[in-house]
């Protein structure tokens, strides 16, 4: 298994517009450089309501990306995730490959059916109702993997269509994975069953087990391999120095977030989070994706180098019980 880092907020305090970048290079390269597997960035045009909302700074995510691949040279890279309605999905298999080429074969297409509404009814996005966006992101996953796959591929939905598609230069492994982000359990989790190599899913280790079971039960009704798809949990991470200090952050995060603070919440120390991390790996969660919101490059290290060490001894663990 791995761990994912992700970078969603682009404000950093003291910072002139001119050094965002700089910024955000500095945590990708912290990451890269203490054993993080993964950098990812958040594909929205305006900030979430969490970090700021819209009248705060934000990078578009696949631009960004192009531009980290020049700067690491190790770390996977991908959207988590590419809304459906943003774009074409012949366009977003073109990036995605692009990306790949840049980063000499470490892109991820990370994808799902977008939720951002006020977002799309600001910059002028339709916004389908939830069925619609699940079909059209029914048609993006086929196109994209068509397109990744296949030499010149054809395809005709109610939303999308391609007719002898090229996208040259090929992706550098000859296709390049597929992560679905959502859990719904009737259409999203059956889309990852039927076309996606990863999905990423948020909750409890007890809401992972049960929707961890419904993959598995996707998985069997298309005839699928379950040990296939790759289960990813994402959400927020506070590795403090001290119990007192994860108890301060605690106590400001709990009542905003309410039911939601377990399932989107890793908050404590070393020892803390390492319990955390295991009860979602016994869950059956292959890899975690988390950001570390106002965490200095050194905490991204530290969190990089423990996440390092519990991998190796999750491994080991795996082939021991492999030999009995």
């Amino acid at each position: 298994m791995g761990f994912g880092f992700q970078i969603p907020g682009h404000e950093f305090p003291g910072a002139e517009p001119a050094d965002t970048f700089d910024r955000i290079v500095e945590l990708a390269i912290a990451a890269e450089s203490s054993g993080w597997a993964s950098v990812w960035v958040m594909d929205h045009f305006w900030q979430l309501p969490p970090l700021g909302g819209p009248t705060h700074p934000i990078l578009e995510g696949w631009t960004l990306l192009g531009a980290l691949a020049a700067r690491t040279e190790r770390v996977h890279l991908g959207t988590l995730v590419t809304g459906v309605t943003y774009r074409n999905p012949a366009l977003v298999a073109k990036m995605a490959t692009t990306l790949d080429v840049i980063s000499r074969g470490r892109a991820i297409c990370g994808i799902g059916a977008a939720w951002y509404d006020v977002e799309h009814v600001g910059l002028g996005f339709d916004y389908p109702r939830d069925g619609v966006r699940l079909d059209m992101l029914e048609e993006a996953l086929q196109i994209c993997r068509a397109m990744f796959t296949e030499e010149t591929p054809s395809f005709a939905g109610e939303h999308y269509r391609i007719e002898g598609a090229y996208n040259l230069p090929r992706p550098l492994r000859g296709d390049i994975p597929i992560l679905v982000g959502g859990g719904g359990e009737k259409r999203t989790l059956r889309l990852v069953a039927q076309y996606a190599d990863a999905c990423n899913v948020h909750g409890d280790p007890d809401m992972i087990r049960h929707k961890m079971a419904v993959i598995d039960r996707h998985c069997a009704d298309v005839g699928r391999d379950p040990s296939e798809v790759r289960r990813t949990w994402g959400g927020t991470l506070f590795l403090t120095e001290t119990a007192e200090e994860a108890a301060g952050i605690e106590g400001l995060l709990r009542p905003a977030a309410g039911d939601e603070y377990d399932h989107n919440f890793i908050v404590g120390d070393e020892a803390v989070v390492v319990d955390k991390v295991a009860a979602l790996i016994d869950a059956g969660i292959d890899d975690l994706i988390v950001n570390m919101p106002t965490m200095p490059p050194a905490t991204v290290e530290r969190a990089g180098r423990r996440s390092e060490e519990h991998t190796s001894e999750l491994q080991s663990l795996r082939h021991l019980v492999c030999r009995l």
